[in-house]
Order: structure tokens, then sequence, then C-alpha cells
């Protein structure tokens, strides 16, 4: 793999330059920082997978700027789809649709549907709005790691190994894209993220839940181990937590507005929201896991978050980070 001076800026055109060589560059959304390259360049695709040495059967997100763009990318768009876009883009909303021939299969992972968002996020907006592409871009993270919020944790996990890193500051969701999709007139939601449930029931009516992570997934980000930190993460099991104080390990802890008590000295506990937002949680989630995962600790244990809104999207990747 080719080896880069990795630089961290916000000049537009130098990331322009470089993805229209085929190259991929960090790009910040409002949700996660993406690894992004052409998405009609199945090249540039593989880097991606390459960077992240990502398997080849989890397909990619694809970004671009306008209802009008993602109307040249795909075959059809379902009326509730339609509404959806109305109402969510530009936002943390993913939609799942039937692609056009347009869209190399590798993005697709061979699937004859493509995920694809409009990204809220100014300086990503006006890339894409100067670039005569889509950018396919899944989170700029080894894969199966924790996701960057900002800049520097795209640097650290990726330099040397990428050109540039444009630097939107701190992302404002802090977890993915709610993925959707259509099964006749029923609306489905596929993975959970940014967008809230009660959120596009509003817009679309009583949706389907189907959040089956599977070996194989039919949508990006579905695969049952993922955003997981390196120090052991334990996630909801009370007697877990039991066993590690008994055994006077070093813990940390994720929590949402209220410390565990009764634990050691040497644990380090970080509260998400001591105000009890669940959109701030979410938002600081993955800085934690980070932050946790480098203080030189045993395991690491988080609580379960309430079952609602934003809740659910954390205890997702709380679960999946624990699965080993």
């Amino acid at each position: 793999m080719q080896q880069f001076n990795t630089i961290i800026g916000n000049d537009i055109q130098a990331a322009k330059a470089l993805l229209q060589k085929g190259e991929v560059v960090g790009i910040p959304t409002e949700t996660v920082y993406g690894l992004a390259g052409n998405a009609l360049n199945g090249d540039a695709a593989l880097k991606i997978f390459s960077v992240k040495n990502r398997p080849y059967f989890d397909p990619l997100i694809v970004h671009t700027h306008s209802i009008s763009e993602i109307e040249k990318y795909v075959a059809e768009i379902p009326d509730k789809a339609r509404l959806l876009m109305q109402h969510f883009m530009p936002g943390a909303l993913t939609l799942l649709l039937k692609k056009k021939d347009l869209i190399p299969d590798i993005i697709t992972s061979g699937l004859d549907t493509v995920a694809i968002r409009i990204p809220a996020h100014p300086l990503t907006l006006q890339l894409l709005k100067e670039l005569p592409f889509p950018l396919a871009a899944p989170s700029a993270n080894p894969f199966g790691y924790i996701s960057p919020t900002i800049a520097a944790h795209v640097y650290d996990q990726l330099k040397g190994k990428i050109p540039y890193i444009l630097d939107g500051g701190a992302t404002t969701v802090g977890v993915e894209s709610t993925i959707v999709g259509f099964e006749g007139d029923d609306v489905v939601i596929y993975r959970l993220g940014g967008l809230t449930i009660e959120e596009i029931e509003r817009v679309a009516g009583k949706v389907k839940v189907n959040i089956n992570a599977a070996s194989n997934p039919k949508t990006p980000g579905m695969l049952k181990s993922h955003y997981a930190p390196a120090v052991p993460l334990v996630f909801g099991e009370p007697e877990l937590l039991e066993a590690a104080k008994a055994a006077n390990k070093a813990i940390g802890t994720i929590c949402f507005d209220t410390a565990i008590t009764g634990l050691n000295s040497r644990t380090k506990q970080i509260l998400l929201s001591p105000n009890g937002d669940l959109n701030e949680a979410a938002k600081n989630l993955f800085a934690a896991m980070r932050n946790l995962d480098t203080s030189g600790l045993d395991i690491i244990y988080a609580v379960r978050f309430p079952d609602e809104g934003l809740g659910r999207a954390i205890n997702d990747r709380l679960k999946r980070a624990s699965v080993k």
C-alpha cells in the first residue's frame, strides 16, 4: 500500500483534486467522519476497502448533495422515500433504493440496492457540489474499530494510509445515519442511527424495524461485531461487572447521567450526558469509548440506555462493540 504524508486541513480544493485523481480522503459529516472516494470508480472503492481492511461483502454508503443528484443513481424512488427525503435530507438518513447500473457492483457488494444519503455538513456539501461524481464513504477508521468524530481520530488511525483529512470540526450527531428501506408499502429500518424511529414515524407512519445483524449484511454497518475497542467491553450485564469488581480489575464505565458506586480507585467513569440528554450522549459515545480504550483499563462496562430516541442507536452500537 502506498505511504502518504497525511495532512489535516480545511482546503476543499486540495480534497477535490485528490478525489479526482482517484485517491481517498477523510471527510467530515454530521454523523461521523467518512473515508471518501469516487463512488463511480471501482478502483477508488477498492482503495477504501484496502485502507479500512473492510470485507468486500460489506456495502458502502454513497453520499451526494441533492435529491436531484440521488435521482441520477437510483432506478426508482417510492412515494414514502421521497417524503422522507423532503423532510430529512440533508441529514442523518440513508435510504436503501434500487440502483442504476452506473453504480459499480463493488460499492453495493453485488446487491441491486444502493445506500445513499445527503450529509448535513457544510464543508462536505460544498465539496460534493464541486465534484462531478458522488462519494462512497464508510466511517474513516480501521474496520471494526470505533468510529471517528474528530479529524484527529482519523489521523491517529489512518496516518500514512491516506493523503488528506478535511477537518470540519467535531461531529454534531456522533453516531452513524439511520438506514431505511422499503418493502412494498412498508417502511423498514435496517440500522438504527442519528434519526430516531419516532421522527420517521411522524412523517411516514408506522415502520418495521429489522435490525438483524449478520455476517453477510444486506446493508452497510450491520456486521455482528463492530465499533469495538481493544479493551473488552461488557454491555448491560451487571453480573460481569460484579465479577470484575471482585477481581479488583481496573474498570472503565460508560454511563448515561449517573455514575456507578462501589468501584475501586482505579476506576475511570464517563457520563455521556450529566443532564440526561440522549442527543448529547450519542454525540459523546465514540469519543468516550476511545478515551477509555487508551486509559490502561482491564475492562469497560457500559450501562443500557433508555430504549427510546437515540438511546436505541446507542444501545445498538454498544451491543455490537461487546460481541467477541
